[in-house]
């Protein structure tokens, strides 16, 4: 049987593992090394060494090329090499071999040196510090690359998020500047035309009544009045001027409403957290991107399927996550474009976005946003919230948009932000918030990529 045995000198930082069959080769190199103040462990076949090294990795090893059984001290080699872990550890053969084929041979299987038999101590020592000393060296350098890249990496992102918070932080000074102004150049004009059209249609009410009563007191009216009657058709006047007003009214309305979505959505005056209506925020959004659902020359006008939960008020920041929403539906309608370009929906199914609300675990609210688009390769989908990665044609996306929006909701509301798709049949970004912020909280939740939909 072979054994594994330590011994008990002094200590110090490196093991050598002795793998021989003679005894008094074994107790040699024992007291040699031993009295040097290595640690020695001892395996007496091939295969006892193999089982030491899945407990134990030494820092180098003397082997014996000759040894008996099916395990010869070459074939001990090659396995080790083979072993996870093992393949960088220094192998000093053993052999009373001097012909060059068999030095060749080891050589070429992994092993750094030959020790001649009868064994020479000074020599094994010289050997063996060589070879430590060269392995010590290679696992510092690799330690001291390994740590360095582990920094360059954390630099890199680090400069990333700099970068990503950067253009995020001027990306919202832009938007914030380019709302006020649009709030303040169309509000007041369209203030000003919404509130006349009242009295106008009241003063027009009267007039056509006063018309009314004027052909009702002189019926034989003039020929020359008769004919203007006719030409400017006062009947069709009378029936169609009403409802003139009242489109106007219905397109002023409009506008206001946009421009109060303009302002709901940015919410400038509002830098911290809010507790807000979610859905409010969905519908301002929707009425931004209403022309993007709009049917385009030859493609059909897409759908937009709303199943709303029954919300509690959020907290939250209103314009960030708002951003969000801004995002992830820009993205949803970039995916149906995408579909519709290269006809890749059925003829019975239209281009379509499902929004559904709903509240979860009683302190959370969950908002998913569903395209039936052409989904996304399994292989991207754990890469899709990294900052400036994107899928997009060039000039079509920077690949901020979803990064910017991991931080939003997972650091900035101790969310989560996850996607689910499965490519040919559409994405769902899933969207979590708490329904309040713990403002001590130090630890947001982990960035999550979900498996695809089953």
């Amino acid at each position: 049987m072979s054994e594994l045995i330590f011994s008990s000198g002094m200590p110090t930082t490196s093991t050598i593992l002795i793998v021989d069959d003679t005894p008094t080769n074994i107790q040699v190199l024992f007291d040699l090394l031993d009295k040097s103040g290595y640690q020695v462990a001892i395996a007496k076949s091939g295969e006892a060494a193999l089982k030491c090294l899945q407990r134990n990795t030494p820092d180098l090893i003397l082997l014996d090329v000759m040894m008996p059984g099916g395990m010869d001290g070459f074939e001990t080699c090659r396995q080790i090499k083979a072993l996870p872990g093992t393949g960088d550890v220094p192998i000093i053969f053993m052999t009373a071999l001097s012909d060059s084929v068999n030095r060749i041979k080891g050589l070429h299987l992994g092993a750094v040196d030959y020790i001649t038999k009868p064994i020479q101590h000074e020599e094994v020592l010289a050997r063996m510090n060589v070879h430590l000393q060269l392995y010590h060296l290679k696992q510092n350098l690799e330690q001291q690359v390994a740590s360095r890249t582990a920094a360059l990496h954390q630099a890199l992102n680090d400069l990333k998020n700099t970068q990503v918070q950067l253009v995020h932080g001027e990306k919202m000074s832009s938007l914030g500047q380019l709302v006020a102004g649009i709030a303040h150049e169309i509000n007041n004009p369209v203030n000003f035309i919404y509130g006349n059209l009242k009295p106008a249609q009241d003063y027009i009410r009267d007039l056509l009544e006063l018309v009314d009563l004027l052909c009702a007191e002189n019926p034989n009216l003039s020929p020359k009045i008769q004919d203007h009657i006719e030409e400017i058709d006062l009947d069709f006047l009378r029936t169609d001027l009403p409802r003139l007003l009242q489109s106007m009214t219905v397109g002023t309305q409009r506008i206001r409403d946009l421009v109060l979505s303009l302002r709901n959505f940015s919410r400038l005056d509002e830098s911290g957290t809010k507790a807000v209506d979610i859905h409010e925020g969905v519908e301002s959004t929707l009425l931004i991107l209403h022309n993007r659902f709009k049917a385009k020359a030859g493609t059909v006008e897409f759908t937009i399927e709303k199943d709303y939960g029954d919300l509690p008020l959020v907290e939250c920041y209103p314009s960030q996550l708002n951003q969000v929403l801004m995002n992830v539906l820009s993205n949803s309608l970039d995916a149906l474009d995408e579909a519709i370009a290269r006809q890749l929906l059925p003829p019975d199914q239209p281009p379509q976005i499902r929004i559904q609300t709903n509240r979860i675990d009683g302190d959370r609210i969950r908002i998913g946003i569903t395209d039936n688009g052409p989904g996304i390769d399994e292989a991207l989908q754990g890469k899709i919230f990294d900052a400036f990665f994107t899928t997009k044609p060039i000039n079509k996306g920077t690949g901020l948009g979803l990064s910017i929006s991991y931080q939003i909701i997972v650091d900035k509301h101790q969310g989560s932000l996850r996607c689910y798709s499965t490519p040919g049949q559409g994405t769902t970004i899933e969207i979590e918030l708490p329904i309040f912020i713990a403002h001590n909280s130090e630890t947001p939740l982990a960035h999550s990529h979900a498996q695809p939909v089953a």
